[in-house]
């Protein structure tokens, strides 16, 4: 069993110290670790060249941003699980990859445990995620990339990060491959990683940007759970004046695409029922 780490940076030469050393601090040998820098120009690659006898593979040179530079660690890993540890972020103490390594031999497609969160300011607290993963978790938020181990040929068989999405392609990926591929997943109870804030995700610049991406996710494949609520109860209000006029005892009920489209050929089917008594 081996484990992909893959760090991104750029232009954080002191956050991408903090990360390499909380790695390579690890008593478990079971990993690599990929540095995919943007071709920094802080001293980052001083840094890279400082770890180059403990990094499994490097590169510096200008990407499209941080999801096509996930995409390149990606395609270098050889690993069968990949953990996403970017510039800042470290693992939570030296011994995590040890006790992590036992739960991946179940073959699980996903694994995830805890993540320890370092606000700008004020105390550090620990974030946990639910056993169960559904659409209404991804509605809120997501699985942290720092605490969760993916299988390396998920990415094959699914598709890597898009890049057309600046923010919110993880959060894209793993909502495709839990709530609409339905791939394997397990919570452990493990911390896995400490996770600062003040990045690109957690940045109030970004807030608008993040929405304007979610929103449209969830059009592009859930179409009808982000209609709004008034947009739902029109369509209500017509399909029930519809069947009012076949049968007025008949209740009517919008839930979802699926029974409405049930109900439609129902009501074909009774207005051909109707026709043919009629005759």
């Amino acid at each position: 069993m081996k484990i992909s780490i893959i760090t991104i940076n750029y232009n954080d030469a002191a956050g991408l110290e903090r990360t390499l050393k909380s790695v390579h601090d690890q008593n478990s040998t079971s990993f690599e670790h990929l540095i995919i820098d943007g071709n920094s120009t802080d001293g980052s690659i001083a840094i890279i060249e400082e770890y180059k006898d403990r990094v499994s593979f490097s590169v510096s040179e200008p990407d499209q941003g941080i999801y096509d530079a996930m995409n390149k660690g990606i395609h270098h890993a050889t690993g069968d699980y990949l953990l996403f540890l970017n510039s800042g972020d470290t693992l939570l103490n030296d011994t995590v990859i040890e006790k992590a390594v036992p739960y991946l031999k179940n073959n699980i497609d996903l694994v995830y445990g805890a993540l320890y969160i370092v606000p700008t300011q004020g105390s550090g607290f620990r974030h946990t995620y639910p056993d169960v993963l559904d659409f209404n978790f991804f509605k809120q938020t997501s699985l942290g990339h720092p605490s969760t181990f993916i299988k390396r040929e998920l990415f094959d068989l699914y598709g890597r990060y898009r890049t057309d999405l600046k923010i919110v392609s993880d959060w894209e990926f793993f909502l495709n491959l839990i709530c609409k591929k339905k791939v394997s997943y397990q919570k452990i109870d493990l911390t896995i990683s400490q996770f600062y804030e003040g990045g690109i995700s957690t940045s109030a610049e970004t807030v608008q940007l993040n929405r304007a991406e979610i929103n449209k996710v969830l059009l592009e494949n859930f179409d009808l759970y982000n209609s709004s609520f008034d947009e739902l109860i029109a369509i209500h209000k017509t399909k029930s004046m519809i069947i009012k006029k076949l049968h007025p005892n008949v209740a009517f009920v919008t839930t979802n695409s699926y029974l409405l489209k049930i109900l439609n050929k129902f009501i074909g089917l009774l207005s051909t029922i109707l026709r043919v008594k009629r005759s």
